[in-house]
């Protein structure tokens, strides 16, 4: 009979939570120098300087630097999305049936979370940007997903939407909203995000109270 190895605990911790925390510790390091000095300009010998561990320890959660950005922007926007989610629900499920109201509580969500580190609003915004193929085709489907999530709320709205002329207003809106972030982070974050949101809100509503009129 093969005997399985003994994994040893080392301070108390088993293998698998220690691999858990050596990779926390370096996404924690990539949001920080991805998100302040820029993808670019981060070797990975710095990431793993800044987490305090070894390439060895890199290697171990990353197959290169590439897929470490992709982790971290997969974290950012999966959090994003769940804050957006979160927001339109609690208007929503107050009862609310003002595209106004949802609107703002949506966009609140989102331009809320992004803005209140704007680590976060750079590593989305813009280091993410023509990295590779690859990258550029992660980004297509955040967009497509937070359109989708716009037209999930016109359709608990309005049962008679036309779908690709509704989409591609969606798509247009949610890359409004992205580009307005990314002037905000240029001009270097002094606008109010409450000032944003209201400029956007204005926007969604306005798109979904004229559609009938085209």
């Amino acid at each position: 009979m093969t005997e399985v190895p003994v994994r040893r605990r080392y301070n108390g911790l088993a293998p698998v939570e220690r691999t858990r925390q050596r990779r926390i510790a370096l996404l924690e390091a990539a949001l920080e120098l991805f998100g302040v000095d820029g993808y670019q300009g981060t070797p990975v010998k710095r990431l793993c300087q800044q987490a305090g561990l070894t390439e060895r320890y890199f290697y171990e959660s990353f197959g290169d630097r590439e897929e470490c950005l992709a982790a971290l922007y997969d974290g950012i926007v999966s959090d994003m999305r769940a804050a957006t989610l979160a927001a339109i629900a609690e208007t929503t499920e107050a009862g609310s049936t003002d595209i106004a109201a949802i609107a703002r509580s949506g966009l609140s969500g989102f331009i809320g979370y992004l803005t209140a580190d704007p680590r976060r609003a750079r590593v989305v915004l813009v280091e993410v940007v023509g990295v590779s193929p690859a990258m550029e085709q992660r980004r297509h489907g955040v967009l497509r997903d937070f359109a989708d999530i716009v037209m999930s709320v016109w359709s608990a709205l309005d049962t008679e939407l036309t779908p690709q002329r509704d989409h591609l207003t969606a798509v247009a809106l949610v890359g409004g909203v992205n580009h307005l972030l990314v002037y905000w982070l240029m001009e270097g974050g002094h606008r109010d995000p409450d000032e944003l949101t209201t400029t956007c809100a204005s926007l969604f509503t306005a798109a979904f109270q004229r559609r009938h009129e085209q």
